[in-house]
């Protein structure tokens, strides 16, 4: 992994950053799309001065953004934004939304970052490198039990049939019901990196949902897949697992195969 690239990495969070702070908490009116998501003012303004950036400075790269569609890659290189992956949070006043950042290889995510950026916290994630928050090593935590560990998703409520909700609740029965988090976006998996959470379940995700998390959590010392126990990329279908432990895997997916 280049220095450059992770050095671009950072300068598209600083500029998505400087687009949102100022509207967060400020009113902004929210739109629904084709697809009934929401949106922002403060989603278009983050995209479109990270595309700015990469068009500017790796013109021949492929962008797949959100808020403004595809631009096909001449390099085998493509940079993914998600420029406020919590918008529902974000409207709501609720600092866990995040904006997600990565570089597909081939069509593997090689480079991610997660940027909170009104508690300014950073993760960044890469190949062959140690995850780090804000500067500092970030690891995730040994589990010995699935019933001991804390289970994290945004909400059942966005799971897209009745099949993935009964697999998911499959799971969380596996754990103390006093230790389920819901909310938390793309800052559930940041915290996991560091330690704080061990089990991530989600379902029906897009590419721009995780392809930044998962050079994250795998740089911190654990693992995502889907819930086949396949590897994600760009052909994934989100459904996705994020795991502190790697260890405790083959449990997670029997849990989930009901």
């Amino acid at each position: 992994m280049r220095d450059s690239d992770v050095a671009l990495a950072q300068r598209l969070a600083d500029l998505a950053g400087d687009a949102i702070r100022p509207l967060f908490r400020a009113g902004v009116a929210v739109e629904k799309k084709s697809d009934t998501s929401p949106v922002t003012e403060a989603d278009r303004a983050a995209e479109a001065a990270m595309r700015r950036l990469i068009e500017a400075e790796h013109p021949r790269d492929g962008i797949i953004g959100e808020e403004y569609g595809d631009k096909p890659s001449q390099t085998g290189r493509t940079w993914v934004l998600d420029p406020i992956d919590g918008t529902i949070s974000f409207t709501a006043g609720r600092a866990i939304f995040g904006t997600l950042i990565a570089l597909l290889e081939d069509d593997w995510p090689v480079l991610g970052v997660i940027d909170q950026p009104i508690a300014r916290d950073r993760w960044i994630g890469a190949i062959g490198r140690e995850t780090t928050l804000n500067g500092q090593a970030a690891r995730s935590r040994l589990c010995r039990e699935l019933s001991g560990a804390i289970l994290a998703t945004s909400s059942p409520h966005y799971f897209f049939d009745e099949s993935s909700v009964a697999a998911y609740l499959a799971i969380a029965s596996k754990v103390d019901r006093l230790r389920i988090v819901y909310g938390g976006d793309c800052y559930n998996y940041g915290l996991l990196a560091s330690g704080h959470l061990d089990l991530v379940v989600e379902s029906g995700l897009k590419l721009h949902d995780f392809a930044a998390l998962v050079p994250i959590v795998e740089g911190a010392g654990g693992t995502m897949c889907d819930w086949a126990g396949d590897p994600l990329n760009r052909d994934s279908k989100g459904d996705v697992i994020a795991l502190g432990d790697p260890a405790r895997l083959e449990g997670v997916l029997e849990a989930l195969a009901v």
